[in-house]
């Protein structure tokens, strides 16, 4: 076996095997997506010469039964989402990492999305308007056919004029990508929401506020946010049926 087949096969055993807990945990849209990268990576694995037909068998078999149980997620999630009623909880711990946006939404954005609408009371602060920059680079990065942000938050007390501004050059940029940022501020908002036009809602108990700040601006986790350690709090995932 060459050491490329040996590095997608062990590549796809640990993708597999991050399927399995996150399939334990009933975080299925994350499950599915590593049980397909996973059983890619094993199908190449498999193709290459120099394996037995005994071991390919052997691990065509187990494939099978990845296959099946991915099947059934896929089954479950158009079930649920056909009568409006998927849900799906992340429980991240103090101090965890590995729970970036990209990490947490990515993967509803591979259908169509042209509007995010973003309810979050505290993008107030310089550092809380940097996290709504990278939500909305990420946004941009997925291309989904994003074409409206709609953010609605309160204002800074202390310098609103500063955090208009702020906003305003990010909604600038995002005009350079097609997409149309409008913002409204409001002194009654209070829960935290991200409802995407394809019908998913991501409701993080902290907002996008979750991380916890970097020790250092040259620390390992002041730019991947998947490294930066975060606060405790609750991620809901819902998919509402169009009306």
């Amino acid at each position: 076996m060459s050491d490329i087949t040996g590095g997608l096969e062990t590549s796809g055993i640990g993708l597999i095997k991050r399927a399995i807990e996150l399939d334990r945990s009933k975080r299925y849209t994350e499950s599915l997506i590593c049980y397909q990268e996973g059983l890619q990576l094993l199908i190449q694995a498999n193709k290459a010469t120099g394996r037995s037909e005994a071991e390919k068998t052997a691990l065509r078999n187990q494939m099978l039964k990845y296959m099946d149980r991915a099947e059934w997620i896929k089954s479950h999630i158009d079930k649920e989402k056909t009568t409006g009623r998927y849900h799906e909880q992340i429980f991240i711990e103090e101090n965890s990492t590995g729970f970036s946006y990209e990490s947490l939404v990515s993967r509803f954005l591979l259908e169509k999305c042209e509007r995010v609408e973003i309810d979050d009371p505290y993008i107030r602060s310089h550092h809380q308007i940097v996290n709504f920059l990278k939500f909305a680079e990420l946004l941009v990065k997925s291309q989904c056919g994003l074409r409206v942000i709609k953010l609605r938050t309160s204002a800074d007390t202390t310098d609103h004029q500063q955090q208009q501004t702020k906003l305003a050059e990010i909604g600038s940029s995002l005009a350079t990508h097609h997409v149309t940022l409008h913002t409204e501020f409001s002194s009654s908002l209070h829960d935290r929401e991200i409802r995407l036009s394809n019908n998913w809602t991501i409701k993080i108990g902290r907002g996008l506020d979750y991380f916890k700040p970097s020790p250092g601006k040259l620390a390992i986790g002041a730019f991947n946010y998947d490294l930066r350690p975060c606060r405790q709090t609750t991620v809901d995932i819902f998919y509402k049926s169009p009306p």
